[in-house]
């Protein structure tokens, strides 16, 4: 596929919502011609005094551009759009940054075939204040040609990862890595509410709680390492010791009257490690309870 990079490649955006503007808004101080599109006409008012082009209709908006980023509600949303418009598609890359799971994006890649073009799956990591900056990562996955042909003018987004053909990828990674922000935030918010029970400000504890998650975040590398190999020795502590710790947080949380639901979850989980033999193991064995669907414990 060639490298339309070269010059300032023309982009058309569809879907106007707040994270649409912002990849709109983004192409358009990176210099592209930059055409949108969205239900709502009123939404494009502000991108088209910055310069955009409002499409008369979403065939026009496709047909405007080579490159062809869609940000609606969901994947059905997007079809109901696209897959009317026939062979419009014919010789673009249709970029898709809608949120979803693995396996509708699979199935996407297959609907979208027959409207021609090449499909890129995406996910976005990011708030749209943040899109156009170098805080914004954006996950595609699909066909590397297409990827690298639209590399540069997808940076104007913010920091692309290209993870590989499957086009599953960007969304397995986007569930993925929200659950591990949800964990730690969760973590964070049960700790402030304990914290509180005593008069303790979250504003107070934040910053002891950050230095936490960021020892934390360094023990991530040797933790994927022991999972990839499969053998988690107890280099720092056994499974065993933080079950009593865990136990712990159970009980003052019940004490104090906080919410002891995720601690007590949590401990359920560790209990069915030690169960399973993982007692003497590291923390890092009790992937082994992550793999494991829901149905088959105990």
């Amino acid at each position: 596929m060639r490298n339309h990079d070269a010059g300032h490649t023309p982009v058309t955006v569809i879907g106007l919502g707040l994270m649409g503007q912002a990849l709109a808004g983004a192409f358009l101080r990176a210099g592209h011609p930059t055409t949108v599109w969205n239900r709502t006409a009123a939404k494009a008012e502000d991108l088209v005094a910055q310069g955009a082009t409002l499409a008369g209709s979403v065939g026009d908006a496709v047909a405007a551009s080579p490159l062809v980023v869609v940000c609606v509600s969901n994947y059905e949303a997007m079809h109901e759009l696209l897959d009317p418009l026939g062979g419009v598609l014919d010789g673009r890359v249709l970029v898709n940054l809608t949120s979803g799971t693995s396996r509708v994006a699979r199935e996407t890649a297959q609907r979208a075939a027959p409207l021609g073009g090449t499909y890129l799956d995406g996910a976005i990591m990011a708030i749209p204040q943040a899109i156009g900056t170098a805080d914004a990562v954006i996950l595609y996955s699909g066909p590397q040609a297409a990827f690298d042909s639209y590399e540069s003018t997808l940076r104007s987004l913010g920091a692309g990862t290209y993870l590989g053909a499957d086009h599953g990828l960007s969304s397995l990674y986007d569930v993925a890595l929200l659950g591990v922000m949800w964990s730690v935030l969760n973590g964070f918010l049960q700790g402030a509410a304990l914290a509180g029970t005593a008069g303790v400000d979250a504003t107070t504890f934040a910053p002891i709680a950050n230095t936490v998650i960021r020892t934390v975040t360094d023990w991530v590398p040797g933790y994927a390492r022991q999972i990839d190999e499969g053998a988690y020795p107890a280099d720092d502590s056994t499974i065993d010791t933080h079950l009593g710790a865990m136990a712990h947080l159970v009980h003052e949380s019940e004490f104090l009257g906080v919410n002891a639901d995720l601690p007590r979850h949590i401990k359920a989980l560790t209990d069915q490690a030690v169960t399973d033999g993982h007692g003497g193991s590291g923390y890092a064995a009790m992937i082994e309870q992550f793999r494991r669907p829901s149905e088959a414990r105990g």
